[in-house]
C-alpha cells in the first residue's frame, strides 16, 4: 500500500508493478525492429543482387549465329564481318521477296 496527497486529502491507493509491462513492451518493440530491420536488409541484398545481374547483362558478349563480339583492336576484321553479316541479310531478304512473290 502506497499513501499519497492528492488536493489535501490522503489517499490508499496500491501500488502496481509497471516493471513487467515496460519490459513486455520494451523486448516486443526490440523483436518488432528486429524484424523491420533484417526485412529491410533482405530488400536491400535483393535490390544490389538484381542490380549487379542487369549490369554485368550490360557487359556481357553478345552472341550472333555463334560468334562472340570482336575486341575493338581488331576494327579492320570487325568491319568486314559487318560486310560480310550484311551481305549474308540482303541475300536471305533477296530469298524470302522471291518465296513471297512465288505464293
Amino acid at each position: 500500500m502506497t499513501r499519497f496527497l492528492a488536493g489535501g486529502f490522503l489517499w490508499m491507493g496500491q501500488h502496481q508493478d509497471t516493471g513487467s509491462g515496460t519490459l513486455t513492451s520494451l523486448v516486443a518493440g526490440a523483436v518488432i525492429g528486429a524484424a523491420g530491420l533484417a526485412w529491410w536488409l533482405l530488400n536491400e541484398a535483393d535490390r544490389r543482387r538484381r542490380l549487379g545481374h542487369q549490369k554485368a547483362m550490360l557487359y556481357a558478349p553478345r552472341m550472333q549465329d555463334g560468334s562472340e563480339v570482336l575486341e575493338t583492336t581488331e576494327n579492320g576484321h570487325l568491319e568486314e564481318r559487318v560486310e560480310k553479316l550484311n551481305a549474308e541479310i540482303a541475300r536471305v531478304r533477296a530469298q524470302l521477296e522471291r518465296l513471297g512473290s512465288e505464293g
